[in-house]
């Protein structure tokens, strides 16, 4: 039997550098608590891109406060009730979850699906790298008055991947707990910015916005959605080290708790930043009007506590990648593989700082592709949790066709077909700035829908499927160590 090579081989739960890789971690080291999941979430949204999110919501939808509110408060409720849902498969089978996709769409089969979940996640590394430069330009600028230019580009951007790199490549352990102090200072930061915007904010224009449609609050829920829609591969991840018995209604709440905590308030404070400064919403530069609208005493301080938080996102990205470029055959270590990933983000961010005319296009745009290349997994792999409950450790690690997990020629025909028609369907409804789909223009296409249409034409077509039996019958996980979805832990 073969068995992926370079993944780790040992327990690293308890030590500070992580080398464990695909193999599910066994039931003895599952030492984590359902409460560190809660400011894993919350650093994997601190980023200033929700200021702008929320500000293109009173500017390009034409919604009004209590419009932004309702979406603020629906869009990390949705998107992260996904992500939580889907972590549950990392406590059942203590793998990560491009490598419990295995078992869904087949050894070969998996290749599809992961390797354009990968594709995009170089998409999402760049975005926020370029975030990340963009803030230490920023902060540069009004500390000393020094001015954006190509070097200086070049050299923030080098800066920034290097320092995800290191983060990302401690593994688990490092990324809790720079999570937990970055929750911390962000969450101090933001109630100072909150306070200051409300005793400095004209609240009648704020509150005397008209209205605007219900078709663009639907796609501003979307928008804002499809942020936690792209983390929701990565979520088993997270939740491996988690005992089997741990709680999953506790698991879904610190997932969504941690998120909305952060996207709530960031969003509704780019809202009202967007009344008095509607520029705010298409500025190239996503990151510098914060020094023009915040005094210096908080503008600084708060950028760099956003830059840390940028840093853990893009850290938190490159970790589920080092993965899924393992789920690929890629026979190097996890750090190698993300290695990969910085010098893609590298590449990219510098043509998107230098080249591109529009970030905030760019973004939205990449955002609406990743949330439907991203939703036609989730269906399937969603419906297949409802019918699962354990994996066989053995079969996931083995890529031959004595693997439970070959089905036929290696290929979960029927995973495969659900996958591959509802990527295309999405895709009917979808526009960006440089792609419509014939059905964009529809109610589901108008409404941003494309990606929810996603999930249910995956999920409806692999559900209605007649299964194909594994060519031998996986290994049972003993009786003791089966889960207990009604147990928790403590938290």
């Amino acid at each position: 039997m073969s068995h992926d090579a370079s993944e780790g081989a040992g327990a690293t739960h308890d030590g500070a550098m992580e080398t464990r890789g695909l193999e599910p971690v066994p039931d003895a080291e599952r030492t984590g608590r359902v409460r560190e999941l809660f400011p894993t979430w919350v650093a994997a949204n601190i980023s200033v891109l929700l200021l702008t999110m929320g500000a293109g919501l009173i500017v390009f939808n034409g919604l009004n406060f209590w419009q932004v509110l309702t979406v603020a408060i629906a869009a990390p409720v949705l998107s992260y009730g996904i992500v939580g849902l889907i972590s549950i498969a990392g406590k059942r089978g203590g793998a990560p979850g491009m490598a419990l996709s295995r078992a869904v769409f087949g050894q070969r089969g998996n290749l599809f699906p992961g390797a354009l979940i990968w594709v995009a996640r170089w998409g999402w590394e760049t975005i926020n790298a370029v975030t990340g430069a963009y803030a230490v330009l920023t902060v540069l600028d009004l500390l000393f008055g020094v001015k954006s230019n190509t070097l200086l580009i070049v050299v923030t951007l080098l800066l920034f991947v290097t320092c995800t790199f290191l983060v990302s490549g401690l593994g688990i352990n490092a990324l809790r707990v720079c999570s937990k102090w970055s929750t911390y200072l962000f969450g101090a930061f933001s109630v100072l910015v909150l306070v200051y915007l409300v005793a400095n904010t004209d609240w009648s224009a704020v509150f005397d916005k008209p209205a605007g449609s219900t078709a663009m609050m639907v796609a501003g829920i979307g928008t804002i959605a499809a942020g936690g829609i792209s983390w929701v591969p990565s979520g088993p991840d997270f939740t491996r080290y988690l005992p089997r018995t741990a709680s999953s209604k506790a698991m879904v709440g610190s997932t969504v708790g941690g998120a909305g905590i952060v996207v709530l308030p960031m969003v509704l404070m780019g809202a009202v930043m967007a009344v008095s400064t509607p520029d705010l919403a298409s500025a190239q530069d996503p990151v510098s009007f914060i020094g023009e609208l915040l005094p210096m005493w908080i503008s600084v301080p708060y950028l760099v506590i956003a830059l840390l938080g940028m840093l853990l996102i893009n850290s938190m990205s490159m970790y589920s990648a080092g993965f899924t470029a393992q789920t690929l055959g890629i026979k190097v270590s996890r750090a190698a593989a993300v290695s990969v990933n910085a010098v893609i983000s590298l590449v990219f961010g510098f043509l998107l700082m230098v080249v591109a005319t529009s970030f905030i296009g760019s973004f939205i745009s990449f955002l609406t592709l990743l949330a439907v290349a991203f939703s036609a997994w989730i269906g399937v792999f969603g419906v297949d949790m409802l019918r699962r409950r354990t994996y066989d450790a053995v079969a996931l690690m083995d890529t031959t066709r004595t693997s439970a997990y070959w089905y036929r020629g290696g290929y979960a025909w029927q995973a495969m077909t659900a996958w591959a028609v509802a990527l295309l369907v999405g895709l009917l409804f979808t526009k960006v700035d440089w792609f419509s789909g014939p059905l964009a223009s529809s109610w589901i296409g108008e409404n941003g829908l494309g990606w929810a249409a996603t999930i249910v034409v995956a999920g409806v077509l692999y559900a209605v499927l007649p299964r194909t039996p594994a060519p031998g019958k996986a290994s049972v996980e003993p009786a003791e160590a089966r889960e207990t979805e009604t147990a928790t832990v403590s938290i």
